[in-house]
């Protein structure tokens, strides 16, 4: 498998173990819509959050959050819409991000932004 596939899902690994150190329930990873996948899909309490995961082994060319493109938040809105009216969902909904870094063998930098933006009517 290519590194960068490897490196993806080892920042999922730890985004979703970060989120669950939070008190997060998992319910959903890699969900696929339309060829394409939402990383995490968790309860943070009584709220629904979609997770967008972002890895990156530096930030020479953008910090990792900004790799997300307005399609990319589309996708995830649509998406989102899609699980919550085939899982007949009906709780508030909140998108964030989790960017994950390795730092060195066994420490990641992790940064979760709560809110990372929202589902806008166009």
């Amino acid at each position: 498998m290519a590194d960068h596939i490897e490196l993806g899902k080892a920042g999922e690994e730890k985004a979703c173990d970060f989120l669950v150190s939070k008190g997060f329930r998992i319910i959903a990873r890699n969900w696929r819509f339309r060829q394409k996948e939402v990383d995490v899909i968790a309860y943070d309490g009584d709220v629904l959050v979609v997770v967008e995961v972002r890895t990156r082994t530096s930030t020479k060319w953008e910090h990792p959050r900004e790799s997300i493109t307005p399609a990319k938040i589309r996708f995830l809105v649509l998406a989102t819409d899609a699980f919550v009216q085939q899982n007949r969902i009906d709780n508030r909904i909140r998108f964030d991000v989790v960017t994950c870094m390795p730092i060195n063998e066994t420490e990641w930098d992790i940064d979760h932004i709560q809110h990372a933006f929202t589902a806008q009517a166009e």
